[in-house]
């Protein structure tokens, strides 16, 4: 795989991080490079360590995976969606922060990696050499994340309501695509 077609991948691969760092920077009124670091880390990490995985263990995890990989996907994205969506409706209440915390922040990097183990699988049959893919996967994955949250933070000051329940459709779009893209 040439570098170009790489570097396309891991765009690809990194948008569902991305969206949802934009829904968490939503949920913070001040950019903070702290932040967006903090997201940008867990997503890039769990991006790289996703096909790393799935080149290791190749098609028989990802068999096993693939039964019910979008369907945990699929929950994960829509409770978040459904959480941001009713929050837009309760502006009395103060913007709840999404938690950066790693009880939180694994299963949102979890759920937003799982396509990048397939893409590590079919990596192992091009007989790729897998360390730059990891490497540059990672690296987009991070740079996006970050950007994400700080997006975020300047739309969700500005359009509060209307972006955090936009925010909350996209995660919802995103958990429907995942299900049926399983399916």
């Amino acid at each position: 795989m040439y570098t170009i077609e790489l570097l396309f991948l891991s765009v690809a691969l990194a948008a569902d991080a991305f969206a949802v760092a934009v829904c968490i920077g939503l949920t913070r009124p001040k950019f903070c490079i702290k932040n967006a670091v903090i997201v940008g880390l867990y997503f890039g990490v769990f991006q790289a360590i996703m096909p790393l995985t799935g080149f290791f263990i190749g098609d028989v995890f990802a068999g096993r995976v693939a039964a019910f990989d979008h369907w945990l996907a699929f929950g994960l994205l829509t409770v978040l969606g459904a959480k941001m969506i009713w929050g837009s409706f309760k502006k009395d209440e103060p913007l709840k922060k999404a938690s950066l915390k790693f009880a939180a922040m694994i299963p949102l990097a979890f759920a937003t990696s799982v396509d990048a183990l397939a893409a590590g699988v079919s990596f192992a049959f091009l007989y790729m050499n897998i360390v730059p893919a990891i490497i540059l996967i990672g690296i987009v994955t991070f740079i996006l994340s970050a950007i994400g949250v700080r997006i975020g933070c300047v739309v969700g000051t500005k359009f509060r309501s209307k972006a955090e329940f936009a925010g909350g459709f996209i995660l919802i779009v995103l958990a429907v695509r995942a299900l049926l893209t399983g399916m």
